[in-house]
């Protein structure tokens, strides 16, 4: 059997009590049962946080060019998945290097109208907000639509990110 597929980026703040994983964008229940999903089942969660982010981030974002950022992801040994979109990818590359970029084209990427001006770290702090913002609501839509199915078949505890 093969590594199980998984957004996680190493970064899981519902152990510290978070509803919606800050790094992942998973809510807790989802990170909880990931493992008894299916790979289809995985996949479609995973086009979903991705669609997610990439919408938040393309308000301030442009891919200009995916060769640079994936060399320049891989150059600073950042995660990610071959099948992740552009823009989900740049939301790793700021929240890890948002202090020591000086130049986003040279990573591919371009501010758009509204990123215009804005300090890297202030266009991180945007994005981590309204990220987390639209990954709670997201929680919250999963939470009603798994209470209307069966109980979970597993137990209730503080999730660990697989």
């Amino acid at each position: 059997m093969g590594a199980i597929a998984s957004p996680c980026v190493g970064l899981c703040s519902t152990t510290l009590g978070d509803s919606t994983c800050r790094g992942c964008q998973r809510a807790d229940s989802e990170i909880r049962d990931w493992l008894g999903l299916d790979d289809d089942q995985r996949r479609a969660r995973m086009a979903e946080l991705d669609a997610l982010r990439e919408r938040v981030a393309g308000r301030y974002l442009r891919l200009v060019d995916a060769a640079a950022l994936q060399a320049q992801l891989e150059r600073h040994r950042i995660r990610f998945r071959p099948d992740q979109p552009g823009l989900s990818r740049a939301v790793e590359l700021l929240r890890v290097g948002r202090e020591q970029i000086r130049e986003l084209t040279r990573y591919g990427l371009a501010p758009t109208e509204e990123g215009e001006g804005l300090a890297l770290p202030e266009l991180h702090a945007r994005l981590a907000a309204e990220l987390r913002a639209a990954a709670d609501a997201r929680g919250l839509a999963l939470a009603t639509r798994d209470a209307s199915l069966s109980p979970s078949a597993f137990p209730a505890e503080t999730p660990s990110c697989p």
